[in-house]
């Protein structure tokens, strides 16, 4: 079952560090160019993580809210990405179909996190 106060959280946070990083790139053209592609799968994964870790329900569960919050938060910075010209219109449906993977792999580790924790302290 998807907690959903859990998946606002983890996407609100995704969701500003992909807003963030937009507009650091429509600002300065390195960012654009060099960080949207890895830094938008990197903080999808970390939502999809952030889910995970603080739901704990196991690795189907955390791995769905992982994907779900990695693919919503991609949508809504890919969006603004599309919107402000940055970024070409093909790039919101690609980016959310990459971000829901990286997404959902982040909530695999942050599960294997839970796991070990319990495991070792």
């Amino acid at each position: 079952m998807i907690d959903a106060k859990i998946l606002q959280r983890s996407t609100t946070v995704g969701t500003a560090l992909q807003l963030a990083m937009v507009v650091a790139g429509h600002f300065v053209p390195w960012v654009r160019d060099n960080v949207f592609m890895f830094g938008g799968m990197l903080i999808s994964g970390v939502a999809g993580l952030l889910y995970a870790r603080d739901a704990a329900r196991g690795y189907m569960w955390g791995a769905l809210g992982g994907a779900i919050a990695g693919g919503l938060c991609a949508l809504i910075g890919i969006g603004l990405s599309v919107l402000l010209g940055d970024t070409p219109n093909f790039v919101l449906a690609l980016g959310t179909a990459i971000s829901v993977v990286t997404g959902a792999a982040g909530g695999l580790w942050g599960q294997f996190g839970v796991f070990l924790k319990s495991k070792l302290g």
